[in-house]
């Protein structure tokens, strides 16, 4: 990468729309052969964060079933963190392949974006790497920042934020002098980044939005970028039109802040800070030597766009570590250093550059690239314990760097055992089911009819709390059975929802059945009185 870079010249920034082209297919390339090691074994594999993919596959199933997220059923995150696995139940027919097949056709349709904007604003030797790191942070099984190996489709909705917002950081650039297409292509790539990060999760979609206003005092790009809001307000329209959730999502992504907390506190983002200290100081030396040889009060507000904005989503994520936009904030001023064309007593800084971003870009596609792997070899081989629910036999659970973490979940497996011998034992084929845990199992698990009106996640402090949270009347009322558990899997949700949840439980239900995990609760034939 480092001699590629030094070696950009005129010609090399003026190829021919033919030349661009060519190179640009090698990110599709890239591209089909990452979605083609996540779908094709057909399974998920996962180390820990079980919880966490079970209410996606929640979501899934209660799609299939015909209901409409923030419609039918509460979410603060956005419709598509449940569509996407829809759509790979759909096409797969398996809860196990749900997840990797819909992250799999998402990493393909968001390889043709990139090779549209990283081709045609950056030279090869900056944009390939920096493609095909996105597009490993999109595919691989991991939470950003934990060790290699520690697999889970956890927050998968954090990985689309991050490598879309880096994407939509690339448009900072204008397009290389030969790169055909033009304003209607640029507008469609960002609205599409942009919806892509509001339906998903809502805080990376204002970060874009924020990124494209600040766009609109380039008069460079201005085109493009007016075109992309008009895009954006009328695929709103149009969805909110179909859809009809907007105003309750909306509505619970206020409920989790009200739980989760305000603005973050100093301590909070110093804690970032100190444990991103090594990729910040790369990010502000690349930021400084650009400032220094070529300064724009447009460059320095981008370089601050690109950290704070880093700094701030990371701090609201369950992450510790890999502020994702700085790669890409680097790759875009090295490559702005490299337009400039400084003259050859600057060598040693035409060196420097490429090396830093390495130092940013290469960790995270290293270590996406090795989970990506592991978690192909390991669904293949069929390693791990199945979750012992019917429609999750393709989901195993396997022992990585942690053993702590494999006997609890085999511990949390057991409870589902137990708990769905109780079931069949009741002969509630039919009737619908709710859990006082993170998470309900056995609609999507034992193919249940989901309950309409109540929530695919419970976070004690996130989305719910002892004096916000969704109103009992509303979240039972198509409840048939409640399911308490003695050993939750987050046992603050567990003990929260049973204290907040009980008078109202005491009225209009009764214990049916006590297991050595659970007791079991059945709606009375009549409403209580009194």
């Amino acid at each position: 990468m480092t001699r590629a870079s030094t070696s950009i010249s005129q010609k090399d920034r003026s190829l021919p729309a033919v030349q661009l082209n060519r190179w640009r297919a090698m990110v599709p390339g890239i591209g089909l052969l990452l979605a083609g090691l996540l779908a094709l074994p057909g399974a998920t594999v996962t180390t820990k964060y079980v919880n966490d993919l079970l209410v996606f596959l929640d979501g899934a199933h209660r799609i299939a079933a015909g209901q409409v997220p923030s419609v039918d059923f509460h979410t603060p995150l956005g419709p598509l963190t449940f569509y996407i696995p829809a759509v790979g139940y759909a096409l797969s027919g398996s809860m196990g392949a749900a997840m990797p097949v819909g992250m799999s056709l998402l990493t393909l349709l968001f390889s043709f974006v990139a090779a549209e904007i990283v081709g045609s604003r950056m030279h090869w030797a900056l944009g390939l790497p920096l493609a095909t790191c996105l597009l490993l942070v999109l595919a691989a099984p991991a939470n950003p920042g934990e060790r290699i190996g520690e697999l889970t489709f956890a927050m998968f909705y954090n990985r689309i934020g991050w490598a879309s917002l880096g994407l939509l950081l690339v448009m900072y650039l204008c397009r290389l002098p030969g790169a055909t297409s033009g304003k209607g292509t640029d507008a469609a790539c960002a609205s599409f980044l942009v919806l892509l990060m509001l339906y998903t999760k809502i805080t990376y979609g204002v970060v874009g939005l924020a990124f494209l206003v600040f766009m609109l005092f380039d008069r460079r790009q201005i085109g493009w970028v007016t075109l992309a809001f008009g895009m954006i307000i009328v695929s709103v329209m149009a969805i909110e039109a179909v859809w009809g959730g907007g105003v309750n999502y909306l509505l619970d992504i206020r409920l989790a802040g009200k739980n989760s907390g305000g603005f973050p506190t100093m301590t909070a983002i110093g804690h970032v800070v100190r444990s991103n200290f090594v990729d910040l100081l790369a990010y502000l030396a690349v930021a400084v030597i650009l400032l220094i040889l070529t300064p724009t009060y447009r460059h320095l507000l981008f370089a601050g766009f690109c950290m704070t904005t880093g700094i701030l989503l990371i701090e609201q994520n369950f992450q510790f570590f890999g502020i994702l936009t700085l790669g890409a904030g680097a790759a875009v001023l090295s490559e702005c250093f490299f337009r400039a064309e400084h003259g050859s007593r600057y060598a040693r800084t035409r060196i420097a550059l490429p090396l830093l971003v390495a130092l940013l870009l290469l960790p995270a596609a290293a270590g996406n690239a090795a989970s990506l792997v592991l978690h192909a070899a390991y669904s293949a081989g069929g390693r791990g314990e199945a979750i012992p629910l019917p429609a999750f036999s393709r989901i195993r659970v396997v022992e990585m760097w942690s053993p702590g973490q494999l006997d609890y979940f085999r511990r949390y497996n057991r409870t589902l055992a137990d708990g769905a011998a109780a079931l069949s034992q009741l002969d509630g084929g039919s009737e619908r089911v709710a859990v006082l845990d993170f998470v309900n199992p056995f609609s999507a698990g034992l193919r249940l009819p989901p309950p309409v009106g109540d929530s695919v996640w419970y976070h004690w402090g996130r989305t719910l709390g002892p004096e916000y949270h969704p109103a009992a009347e509303e979240m039972f009322a198509d409840v048939d059975l409640i399911l308490d558990p003695k050993w939750p899997i987050e046992i603050w949700t567990g003990n929260g929802m049973r204290d907040v949840y009980a008078h109202y439980r005491a009225r209009h239900y009764h214990l049916v059945r006590e297991t050595a995990d659970w007791r079991i609760y059945r709606k009375n034939a009549s409403p209580a009185r009194g």
